[in-house]
């Protein structure tokens, strides 16, 4: 099928440092960018269609990234290594100081993923993998699928089906596609997107996000999100939270020796009351009894 991507993009203080590689398939646009950002620097992208970013290096502690405006003039999470962006999701970039880097950009028509995934997944599932977002770090196989097809990209040597078959593996490789027999509640959240609202929860300061930002964490609406978040674990999104929040404070009791009081500042509890009285909810006990336990054991 032929295909032309389209795609809004505003950028401010990005350039590119070498021309810009590029070569159409079916039904999809692969593209090698070779740029620097310099610090403050800033951009806008928003897409109808699917597309995948790969960073050839790690750009994480020098680009944030997020998919609402005001968050990002907040704060805003590190750019991992790969990214899937679901057709429609805008996001929003900003540079903490300058950077060189290279990615490789994969814009792809949703028919066309549709057609190289139904056939082996189901047109459920393929809608499905499609609308949730990835980000993911370690992406050493993604790596390798990448490299060979920039050489594909910059001097074609082989018949394009070989690039389309890497963009496939790339696709397979990097999408939040359940393997035969996983087992998930029906409508509800996967292993991948309970995995990712783990990490990004750590990474908050103080390991607190609203039920908002934990939606936008696995492109979900707010109100879908609390649904099949219950429908998946039985808790409500604060619920589980809050369990996670407890777990890292245990986890701050047994590896450390800060104090109660600054246990409950790092896990975000307003003071060691506060703390004391939703441990003694979850676990039985208060932290300092539940730290000496510990330590006897």
């Amino acid at each position: 099928m032929s295909y032309r991507h389209s795609m809004i993009c505003y950028t401010q203080g990005i350039s590119c440092v070498s021309p810009v590689q590029w070569r159409g398939l079916d039904g999809l646009v692969s593209v090698y960018w070779q740029a620097e950002g310099q610090a403050g620097a800033h951009g806008y992208y928003l897409s109808p269609d699917p597309r995948i970013m790969f960073f050839f290096d790690d750009v994480s502690s020098h680009i944030l990234i997020s998919n609402r405006d005001d968050e990002m003039r907040r704060n805003g999470r590190p750019m991992m290594r790969a990214l899937y962006v679901p057709a429609g999701v805008p996001m929003w970039s900003r540079f903490t100081g300058h950077h060189v880097f290279a990615h490789l950009d994969l814009h792809i028509h949703k028919d066309r993923m549709m057609r190289f995934l139904t056939p082996t997944v189901g047109a459920s599932a393929a809608l499905a993998a499609l609308r949730r977002p990835v980000e993911i770090q370690d992406a050493d196989a993604i790596h390798t699928l990448a490299g060979l097809l920039v050489g594909e990209v910059a001097q074609p040597s082989r018949h394009g089906v070989f690039a389309e078959s890497l963009v496939g593996s790339i696709v397979t490789g990097l999408l939040d596609i359940p393997h035969e027999g996983a087992e998930r509640a029906s409508g509800g959240l996967t292993p991948a997107q309970m995995n990712r609202l783990a990490a990004r929860l750590e990474k908050a300061g103080d390991h607190r996000l609203t039920v908002a930002e934990m939606a936008a964490t696995v492109g979900l609406s707010e109100s879908w999100f609390a649904t099949v978040f219950k429908q998946t674990t039985g808790q409500t999104p604060l619920q589980w939270q809050m369990a996670q929040r407890i777990g890292q404070a245990q986890k701050l009791l047994v590896e450390t020796d800060l104090t109660v009081a600054d246990v409950a500042a790092q896990v975000g509890f307003s003071d060691q009351a506060h703390l004391t009285r939703v441990f003694r909810q979850v676990a039985g006990e208060t932290p300092a009894a539940w730290r000496r336990m510990q330590l006897v054991s």
